[in-house]
């Protein structure tokens, strides 16, 4: 073996390891995303579900809707934490305490401008 066919080799290896370390690097944000995505979704349905079970109607006020719906025995066992480091902010558009319309998240991450972990259809949620 010569010293060129060595250096090929080493050249095809580290290509294919950076190829390898750019693949997983967006493999795991992509992860995070879809992981914040389903907790959003989670909030999202246990505030329908404590709406619909305790009646209030969609821009109602619950109060203390955040501490109803999360919390051992409760819709939600614990508060859910963006994989990224992104922070979640509850009741951004209409207040903590207020039921959204329809269509609308209750709960909205951080991230959601930069590293687009925001939901693209919730008119079903």
């Amino acid at each position: 073996m010569t010293l060129l066919e060595m250096t090929v080799v080493i050249l095809v290896l580290i290509t294919l390891i950076s190829v390898l370390f750019f693949a997983t690097r967006s493999w795991k944000r992509g992860s995070d995303r879809v992981i914040c995505l389903i907790n959003i979704q989670a909030v999202q349905k246990a505030v329908r579900s404590y709406s619909n079970l305790y009646g209030y109607a969609p821009g109602g006020t619950a109060p203390n809707l955040q501490n109803q719906i999360i919390g051992l025995g409760k819709f939600i066992e614990a508060t859910p934490n963006c994989p990224a480091a992104g922070s979640y902010t509850y009741g951004p558009t209409y207040g903590p305490d207020t039921i959204p319309p329809i269509g609308e998240l209750y709960m909205e991450c951080s991230l959601s401008t930069t590293d687009d972990h925001i939901p693209t259809l919730t008119g079903d949620w």
